[in-house]
């Protein structure tokens, strides 16, 4: 699959957040969008996913055949998980797991007790929930339900938060396992999240300059 974007800009108010934007995300050249706190690395993020509109600009969504994609069934191609992404606290995981099942296909060949093993879920953690799970846990259950949707695009904001240090090496075997055949886009300013990405896609090149010859925030 692949994700054109043509002059996408977007503004809140009067205030540009990025401007002339012209990129190709492509399957098998992982890119990571970066840029400081506030810089528009998740408005970039979400307008890709399809949950935010550009101000101005277009997006287009083709098959790998070249066969276009229309904007209102991109959301069945994409999967994604943010620091703001709200899980069902009232949930265990394995709900959550089973729950998001009858939506979308998740990866073929695997239980979601394998599922869980693969994010390092304890098995205390999985049949709790969610509101009682600390945030780490919390962070890993979402991160399998983005990686173990099967979708075209992996869109990954923020991927490693309140993970410590087992939790990191846990996303780095997910990203090499279950990432080939996607296009992964992750937005980040850490480069232990995104060492693996090909591409960078700095956001603060496409600001626009202020009147007074400054950057806008």
């Amino acid at each position: 699959m692949m994700i054109l974007l043509d002059h996408i800009g977007k503004r809140y108010n009067y205030e540009w957040v990025f401007r002339h934007l012209n990129f190709r995300f492509e399957t098998g050249n992982p890119t990571a969008i970066v840029g400081a706190n506030g810089s528009g690395k998740s408005t970039l993020l979400q307008i890709l996913a399809g949950s935010m509109l550009p101000t101005e600009g277009q997006l287009h969504y083709q098959e790998t055949n070249g066969q276009p994609v229309p904007a209102n069934d991109f959301y069945r191609h994409v999967s994604f998980t943010a620091p703001y992404v709200e899980l069902i606290e009232e949930f265990t995981p394995l709900e959550s797991l089973k729950l998001i099942s009858r939506f979308r296909e998740l990866w073929p060949g695997l239980s979601l007790t394998e599922i869980t093993d693969w994010v390092q879920l304890p098995l205390t953690a999985r049949q709790k929930p969610i509101r009682y799970l600390s945030s780490g846990m919390q962070q890993r259950v979402k991160l399998a339900l983005a990686f173990f949707i099967q979708s075209a695009v992996l869109l990954l904001d923020e991927p490693c938060t309140n993970l410590d240090k087992e939790g990191v090496s846990t996303y780095h075997r997910l990203i090499a396992h279950f990432t080939r055949n996607r296009i992964l886009i992750i937005a980040s300013n850490r480069p232990e999240e995104y060492d693996m990405c090909s591409n960078i896609l700095s956001i603060e090149a496409f600001k626009p300059a202020s009147p007074s010859g400054h950057h806008t925030r």
